[in-house]
């Protein structure tokens, strides 16, 4: 029987590696560093998946365009001292491994740069995994359908046979734009009940339960 779907797109921060606390919190730093007010976590959180400008934006609404440079730059710096010590998620690579081994594509779509994600594939090693991949700074960012689109037609797929599996409702909410099937993982940055209103396939609550269901569900 023809597997269901052909193309799994994967979101990278809080999907594959464990650094949506880290992103909160390198926001609060950088807010507090500027005297603007600290967002709370819930909202510091709620913004991660998002192209660097439109999670600004939201998580700190009185962050002039004026300024906007120079609190991307004191965010960076928090972040670059963080970055070697983000890990992947426990079982994330055998998953892929597996997947791929099977014969399905995998893609990337993520609010992160090229350039930052050109350094996480390349400190994870998992780059050889992925046929493509789109970030934030190189067409709409989430939850526009671009990202989803766009590499649903690279790789010869139809929307309706790929798959998003991310931790925020951005990610769903793109999937749902595109026409694509929507995977939600809970161990990310937006709860459970947040995920839930968009209506995933499933929603999953470790890499192991996401893995059982892609074996049963390709």
């Amino acid at each position: 029987m023809r597997p269901r779907f052909d193309l799994l797109v994967f979101d990278w921060d809080g999907t594959i590696v464990d650094s949506t606390a880290m992103i909160a919190d390198c926001i609060q730093k950088a807010a507090a560093d500027l005297g603007l007010a600290v967002p709370t976590l819930e909202r510091a959180s709620h913004v991660i998946g998002l192209g660097l400008q439109d999670a600004l934006a939201r998580a700190v609404p009185d962050l002039s365009a004026t300024r906007v440079d120079e609190f991307s730059a004191r965010y960076r710096h928090h972040y670059f001292a963080c970055e070697p010590d983000i890990v992947l998620f426990e079982g994330i690579r055998a998953l892929l491994v597996e997947r791929a081994e099977a014969g399905l594509l995998l893609a990337v779509a993520t609010g992160k740069s090229r350039r930052g994600l050109a350094r996480a594939f390349e400190t994870t090693g998992l780059g050889r995994f992925f046929e493509s991949s789109r970030c934030a700074d190189e067409t709409h960012s989430k939850p526009h359908p671009a990202m989803l689109l766009e590499l649903a037609e690279e790789l010869n797929v139809a929307p309706e046979r790929t798959v998003m599996i991310g931790d925020t409702t951005h990610d769903l909410q793109m999937a749902g734009a595109a026409g694509a099937g929507a995977v939600g993982v809970t161990y990310g940055a937006h709860t459970r009940e947040q995920l839930a209103q968009h209506a995933p396939l499933m929603l999953a609550g470790s890499v192991d339960e996401l893995h059982r269901w892609l074996r049963a569900n390709p």
